[in-house]
């Protein structure tokens, strides 16, 4: 908690070189203490502490992200969800609609997209030792489109509307884990929070003024996210622990030298939470445990994989809002997606273990980019199964080192809509697209610049932005999100925000085209 004379929002950060008696740095008292207790700390299911015992060679690694499952896409089925408890059977219930077309541009996933999506997951599962999905299972406002078709307002009338949303959110939770694992086997599901999952429909609990997390929802989920994701891969305890109270959590997946960090970036975010101050105590909470989780891979020579919803930088979309951009494409203010205290605590936490983290995940914004961190690794955003903001739906399989645990290539696969295939379809393959070799940290890391010097490199990131949807034209959906084309006016946003995350020095590179 920042103190009363701190009220511009900071989290006061202890510097490495911040010392805890005898001399000791933040850093070596977070090292030795973890080291102490490696060996029972969450999800240690390796034997002994010296890590996995992985074999050499490369694997794929599915992931993907942004599904909102809408449940009310056939109006009609509705009172028969409302009265079946028993989720196992929703499948069949849907399968008795006549709506058959996979989600139109500019809608949500109905359950025809879903299978279609889960059914290209299966395909590519191959050998990888796990999934990975970086939130939002829900729909878009789906507790707002419960009360329309309960009681046709878009609020509860009662405790008892509020009651029968909730166990009606929590089955469409259950019938889509269900999904998962049929699809996967027993793979774990290794899952971040989305600002969608929750019992106000936009991430934290906006609806009675407190923005803190959606605890109940946390807490009344917490068991159907450890068994039917994690399919119990984590400790129970631990994940319980930290799961309920803020929604992050870590694993380390047997004969794996691997620690999966999950983040909740939601409080983080400008655009659904209130921020400093009435949320420091909360975030600092989440990032001092990011820190002491960090400080234990390292002292059991561990790589982790990070996972978030929401990810730090440039709000790319909104800036480029047409009322924000001039006819020379400068920009007078940005959006950004975190509360620049919130980031800089975060950023500085990844730079005191550099090399430990070996692939960052996130999703929220349904397109296929990227962005790279100051402490040089880049942070994949995996586009939406979604075609929520006009992208047609996609997501990515990387190759794997299990050397390494670092990705050195990635695939997308689109599910092209105004085709409508028989299934998703490979779009296009990383290496072969930009002529690259060698891990991809670095080739992203040499893309960056070469985007703005070769047109064809350009076009390409362009067109894949929208996972093959390269209409020229805006488009405003019914339900008001809307479709906005990267033009040659907006191009130096979207390009400015891969490498900048401060909002002036982003601001300075869009403003300074080319650089």
């Amino acid at each position: 908690m920042v103190s009363d004379s701190d009220k511009s929002g900071k989290i006061p950060a202890e510097s490495e070189s911040t010392t805890r008696g005898g001399g000791m740095t933040r850093r070596d008292f977070l090292k030795y203490s973890v080291g102490t207790v490696a060996c029972l700390y969450l999800g240690a299911l390796n034997t002994g502490c010296g890590g996995g015992t992985a074999s050499s060679g490369n694997f794929p690694l599915v992931v993907f992200s942004d599904v909102h499952f809408n449940p009310f896409y056939d109006p009609t089925l509705f009172p028969v969800l409302f009265n079946e408890n028993d989720t196992d059977k929703w499948a069949g219930i849907f399968q008795t609609s006549g709506m058959t077309a996979p989600s139109s541009r500019g809608g949500d996933t109905n359950y025809p997209l879903l299978m279609l999506a889960l059914a290209g997951l299966t395909q590519n599962l191959g050998a990888s030792p796990l999934v990975m999905f970086t939130g939002d299972i829900l729909g878009h406002g789906l507790p707002q489109m419960f009360y329309l078709h309960l009681n046709g307002t878009q609020n509860p009338r009662n405790p008892a509307d509020v009651a029968a949303m909730q166990a009606f959110t929590d089955k469409v939770v259950s019938f889509f884990m269900g999904q998962v694992r049929a699809a996967v086997g027993n793979v774990p599901v290794m899952f971040a929070v989305g600002n969608g999952d929750s019992y106000s429909g936009y991430g934290p609990n906006i609806l009675d003024g407190s923005m803190s997390p959606d605890n109940s929802f946390l807490v009344n989920t917490a068991e159907l996210f450890y068994t039917k994701f994690l399919n119990g891969k984590a400790d129970h305890q631990a994940f319980l622990d930290t799961f309920t109270v803020g929604g992050y959590y870590s694993a380390e997946p047997a004969g794996t030298n691997l620690m999966v960090i999950s983040l909740n970036t939601i409080l983080f975010c400008q655009l659904f939470s209130s921020g400093p101050t009435a949320n420091d105590s909360i975030v600092a909470a989440e990032l001092d445990w990011l820190e002491s989780r960090l400080a234990a891979a390292e002292v059991k020579g561990k790589k982790v994989w990070l996972l978030m919803h929401a990810p730090p930088g440039a709000d790319m979309g909104t800036t480029a809002k047409p009322a924000n951009v001039d006819s020379s494409g400068h920009i007078a203010t940005a959006t950004m997606m975190w509360w620049p205290a919130y980031q800089a605590r975060f950023l500085q936490i990844l730079s005191n273990y550099p090399g430990i983290v070996s692939l960052t995940l996130a999703g929220h914004t349904h397109m296929d980019e990227y962005r790279i961190l100051p402490s040089s690794s880049a942070l994949e955003i995996t586009p939406a199964i979604s075609p929520w903001f006009g992208n047609n739906p996609a997501f990515k399989v990387f190759v794997i080192s299990r050397d390494t645990w670092k990705p050195t290539d990635f695939s997308s696969l689109n599910y092209d809509l105004a085709a409508n295939p028989a299934q998703f379809d490979s779009y296009y393959t990383f290496s072969t697209a930009y002529s690259s070799q060698g891990l991809l940290d670095a080739s992203l890391t040499q893309l960056a610049p070469a985007l703005v010097t070769n047109q064809d490199k350009q076009k390409l990131y362009r067109g894949y932005y929208y996972s093959g949807n390269n209409s020229l034209t805006a488009v405003t959906y019914p339900l008001g999100n809307s479709y906005s084309p990267i033009t040659d006016t907006t191009w130096p946003i979207f390009w400015s925000g891969i490498g900048n995350m401060e909002q002036q020095s982003f601001k300075d590179s869009v403003n300074t085209y080319p650089p």
